[in-house]
């Protein structure tokens, strides 16, 4: 590490590590009790996974609509203190008295002067890969993760960047750094809650799916920026080949789930219920497409879900019990060979999209930030609270908690509801020890 800088805050109050939805609401809870929490993040924003969302199953709420006040109410909040492009490094300490090692990646970019006006993003001349948009578009070599990021300012992707120049001269503020360096805190806190959040499974371990080998299979999160309205398409659900809408297609779930051949035999909770979810989306503005999902069975679990499963029939999306092994290119595009496990019958269905409903898996890097912790990973790769079923919230380090989808595959309800338990316990904890 080079030319790094160390700063201390001596004031003791609670870390949260992620700022997902889950840390979000723990961040806010914390507070909301008047401890101070400094909220850490990898991402140049807040917000996690839920801010790549179209809806939010089963009213159909807009996603942003929930998350966007919240990552507002963390920004104002004068007792939380976000920490963006930052990762813990290393912990010591015990409960009332860690230290936490946190190194802060340089943006490039002077934070306390850039207004986010995005005048540098529209003279960047530099397209590359996005992958807050999972691919499907493409964002500058300066840039703000989405329209709605917090903080609202930019970073630049030095990797990317050709340094033409045209960014230092647009900026009124002279933000725009060509030197910057990493730096690191070490941050005093009374407890620590853990919501990193998780990432997607990689659908090229199921190669006969054709993912990244056929153009019109796509995983489940490029199909949602495909369908949110402020994603690269503007909403429209289109085929990668020829940027045509699709007559037909179809939905495979369990990819990465329930799937002994590639040591994951655990259910994703949320991938059957976000099928349903965009099978009615892309119905209900396309009556005429023909929607199929195939599944191993529909877990429909929740309050409200079983309802939602026949309002997706009713629409007319057709459900197959039966997986197919491959996925095949032939003249018409695609081939599936599907044998309905229901009645037995074998049928051969030509889809123009095929969609993939990949599986939760751990974030990376959550199995060595466990380890950095001192605290033990599920065989899975997920942190491993001490009493699965009785207390989620709790790990094997006093006052260390864990919320979220860090612990386990989780929807959005649940996800926050763990984040105050988990909220309440790191409180309890700071209260005990004198914060």
């Amino acid at each position: 590490m080079s030319n790094s800088q160390v700063n201390t805050r001596t004031m003791a109050n609670i870390v949260v590590i992620g700022a997902g939805v889950a840390g979000i609401q723990a961040a806010l809870d914390i507070a909301g009790h008047g401890v101070h929490v400094d909220l850490i993040e990898r991402e140049p924003t807040i917000g996690g996974h839920m801010a790549q969302l179209d809806k939010t199953f089963p009213t159909n709420d807009c996603s942003m609509c929930i998350l966007s006040p919240k990552m507002v109410d963390v920004a104002r909040n004068t007792l939380i203190t976000i920490h963006t492009c930052a990762e813990v490094e290393g912990i010591g300490g015990d409960a009332g008295n860690f230290h936490v090692t946190v190194k802060k990646h340089p943006r490039y970019v002077d934070e306390s002067t850039c207004t986010g006006c995005g005048d540098c993003i529209q003279i960047c001349p530099v397209e590359v890969y996005n992958r807050f948009d999972a691919g499907v578009g493409v964002r500058k070599a300066i840039y703000k993760p989405h329209a709605q990021a917090v903080p609202e300012i930019v970073i630049r992707d030095t990797e990317h960047c050709i340094e033409c120049g045209l960014c230092y001269d647009v900026c009124g503020p002279g933000s725009i750094r060509k030197k910057d360096e990493e730096t690191i805190l070490t941050i005093d806190a009374a407890s620590i809650v853990i919501t990193t959040g998780y990432d997607v499974f990689d659908a090229r371990m199921k190669s006969p799916l054709g993912y990244l080998q056929l153009p019109d299979v796509v995983t489940s999160l490029e199909l949602e920026r495909m369908i949110n309205a402020g994603g690269p398409t503007g909403g429209k659900v289109k085929r990668m080949s020829t940027g045509q809408v699709p007559k037909s297609i179809v939905f495979i779930q369990c990819v990465g789930s329930r799937d002994m051949a590639i040591g994951r035999p655990a259910c994703s909770c949320v991938c059957c219920m976000q099928a349903l979810k965009n099978a009615m989306l892309i119905k209900e503005k396309n009556p005429g497409m023909d929607v199929i999902i195939c599944y191993m069975d529909i877990r429909a679990y929740g309050k409200g879900y079983e309802e939602y499963f026949e309002r997706a029939k009713a629409l007319g999306i057709r459900f197959f019990r039966g997986m197919p092994s491959d996925v095949l290119p032939d003249r018409n595009g695609m081939a599936l060979q599907l044998e309905n496990t229901e009645t037995g019958e074998v049928t051969v269905i030509h889809p123009e999209l095929v969609v993939l409903s990949v599986g939760i898996r751990p974030a990376d890097g959550g199995s060595a930030l466990a380890e950095k912790l001192g605290i033990g990973c599920e065989d899975t790769g997920f942190i491993r609270p001490v009493h699965d079923a009785l207390n989620t919230a709790e790990t094997l380090r006093s006052g260390i908690y864990v919320a979220g989808t860090a612990t386990a595959p989780r929807d959005i309800p649940d996800s926050v509801a763990s984040a105050g338990a988990a909220a309440v316990r790191a409180w309890i904890t700071a209260m005990k020890t004198g914060i």
